[in-house]
């Protein structure tokens, strides 16, 4: 059933002049297939080729189908559909063949024609239909593999892609980690943003968010290579006040162009859990939810982006006192880019503080767990801005329940 005002594709096809190849020697056989034809409700034109090697030299050539008598003088039976296939793999075929050669017809089948026909038992309807079926078949074949081919590809890079988001490394039982993740690209699993939560031997548990411009592939690659570089830093002992310096230094030999740089933001958690020390790389500040209040955490000075060439300025360290429970909500600037009330005023961090406070303010039985506030901001967001996010979105929310 298709649309009124619409054309179905079996009426496009009769409607359409088909540009039909007839493979076929005996001049008598040709007479009368043409003639079928004439009598059969279908468009088409027929161009002849009395061998094989001169169907090759007809093929593709905006062929539509190829009818082939099976017996010809320069091949007989498959080898004749063999060469013809191999040169016009995608061309739908139809074999003819003698009323003593079905089994022969059945064979072209199995070997990738459409259909076969004996001559002496084929009207003009018969032949009409066979035709319009093997042009849809073809057609339908063809599509059902581009999208085989297309579901393979989009799974392969799931895969890939859902393999390089990080499982965060946390033995605190008190401490749990929520995440949320929109790439802004479409179709994909994985954008510019990148972030990552380990916890040390000692203890101190690290958190990392950050974004590196653009949203294309290489941002996302440059992003895991940043995320990776840091897990395999921190796991390996390094000093946290060298981390965010050597990763600068790793953007740097990675990135593919020199106007290519990055945001970060680092907060390592001491392994009382009773304070904290902030690091940022001209990333948007994480905020705290503690005692029913919520404020984003006080900021270093300066603050240089990586890749920019400030590595001798470093990024210093703020040291944050932290309650007995707390959440710490870490997120890239996508999140606060949008527009709000659809003109050109942004969300910013200020009113992505101030939603944050409305969710602490109904703390109770009903309060909302870290996916939930997750999702809850990213929606907001979404719908204030009156569209899909442009930019990458990744949000972290590291909590601490004292009570555990």
């Amino acid at each position: 059933m298709h649309a009124p005002g619409t054309v179905s594709e079996t009426e496009f096809l009769r409607d359409t002049a088909l540009r039909l190849l007839l493979v076929e020697d005996d001049d008598g056989d040709a007479f009368l297939f043409e003639d079928l034809l004439e009598d059969a409700d279908l468009n088409v034109d027929v161009s002849r080729a009395r061998t094989v090697a001169g169907a090759e030299d007809l093929l593709p050539a905006d062929v539509s189908c190829v009818v082939l008598d099976l017996g010809l003088p320069d091949a007989d039976g498959l080898a004749a559909l063999h060469r013809l296939r191999a040169a016009a793999p995608g061309v739908p075929m139809l074999v003819l063949t003698g009323l003593s050669d079905t089994a022969r017809g059945l064979e072209a089948v199995a070997a990738g024609a459409q259909d076969y026909l004996v001559k002496g038992r084929v009207d003009g309807e018969l032949l009409a239909r066979s035709i319009r079926y093997a042009v849809e078949r073809q057609r339908a074949e063809a599509v059902q593999g581009e999208l085989r081919s297309a579901h393979l590809h989009a799974e392969e890079n799931a895969r890939l892609e859902r393999g390089l988001l990080p499982r965060p490394i946390v033995s605190d039982p008190r401490v749990s980690v929520a995440t949320g993740y929109r790439p802004g690209r479409a179709r994909t699993l994985l954008g510019g943003d990148f972030y990552d939560v380990v916890e040390t031997a000692d203890g101190t548990l690290h958190a990392l968010i950050g974004d590196v411009c653009g949203h294309d592939p290489d941002a996302a690659a440059l992003g895991v290579c940043l995320r990776i570089a840091w897990r395999t830093l921190v796991l390996g002992g390094r000093a946290a006040d060298d981390v965010l310096q050597t990763l600068d230094e790793v953007l740097v030999h990675e990135r593919l162009s020199d106007d290519v740089f990055a945001t970060a933001c680092m907060v390592s958690v001491a392994p009382d859990r009773g304070s904290a020390m902030l690091r940022v790389a001209g990333h948007p500040l994480p905020v705290l939810m503690a005692r029913g209040t919520v404020a984003e955490l006080p900021g270093p000075s300066g603050r240089p982006l990586l890749g920019i060439g400030a590595r001798a300025a470093g990024w210093a360290g703020v040291a944050v006192p932290l309650p007995a429970s707390w959440e710490l909500l870490l997120y890239t600037d996508g999140l606060i880019e949008g527009r709000v009330g659809g003109g050109g005023e942004r969300l910013g961090s200020a009113r992505l503080v101030d939603l944050v406070r409305e969710r602490a303010g109904a703390r109770g039985a009903t309060a909302e767990s870290g996916p939930a506030l997750i999702e809850r901001l990213i929606a907001t967001a979404r719908r204030l801005n009156g569209e899909d996010l442009a930019d990458d979105v990744a949000v972290l929310l590291v909590t601490m329940d004292g009570d555990g």
